[in-house]
C-alpha cells in the first residue's frame, strides 16, 4: 500500500451540509432555521441562561457567602480505639499508622481523638491531641510525644 492510496473507511466521513444553496439542496429558502424570529435573524438568540424575561434559575440560587481561611490547617483524625491494633510499649507514629492502613497519607498532620478507650501504654507521636485523648493515654501509663 502507497501513502496515495489510503483512504478513510467507507460511512467515515459524511459530506458537510451545504446550507442555503437554493431550493434544490433541500436545504435553501429559509436554511433549517424554520419561520421569522429571534432565532432565524443572523447573530439572533437569547444569551446563556435567558429564560424569556422569567427569573432566570441561577438568580433564584444562594450565592456562596463567607470566605475561605487560606491559613486553616486540616489534621487527619485518628481515634484511640484505632490504636488498639499496636502491641503494648509500642511507640506510633503517623507512619506506623500509615502502614497498619489507619491513615491514607503519613505527611498529612494527624490529630487523636478520644473516641473508644486505650487499654495499655503507648508512646503516641502526633501533630496535636484533644484534651480528653491526651489524658486517657498518660492514664494508661502511656506517653504523649507533639510533633
Amino acid at each position: 500500500m502507497k501513502a496515495h492510496e489510503f483512504k478513510p473507511s467507507p460511512g467515515a466521513h459524511r459530506s458537510r451540509r451545504r446550507i442555503g444553496r437554493g431550493d434544490g439542496s433541500g436545504m435553501g429558502n429559509y436554511s433549517t432555521r424554520g419561520i421569522k424570529g429571534q432565532k432565524a435573524r443572523a447573530g439572533g438568540g437569547a444569551r446563556r441562561g435567558f429564560e424569556g424575561g422569567q427569573n432566570p434559575l441561577m438568580k433564584g440560587l444562594p450565592t456562596l457567602r463567607g470566605f475561605t481561611n487560606i491559613f486553616r490547617v486540616e489534621y487527619t483524625p485518628v481515634n484511640l480505639d484505632r490504636l488498639a491494633s499496636f502491641p503494648q510499649g509500642a511507640r506510633v507514629t503517623p507512619q506506623d499508622l500509615e502502614a497498619a492502613g489507619i491513615i491514607q497519607d503519613a505527611a498529612q498532620k494527624v490529630k487523636v481523638l478520644a473516641r473508644g478507650g486505650i487499654d495499655r501504654p503507648l508512646t503516641v507521636a502526633a501533630h496535636k491531641f484533644s484534651q480528653t485523648a491526651r489524658a486517657a493515654i498518660q492514664a494508661a501509663g502511656g506517653v504523649v510525644e507533639e510533633l
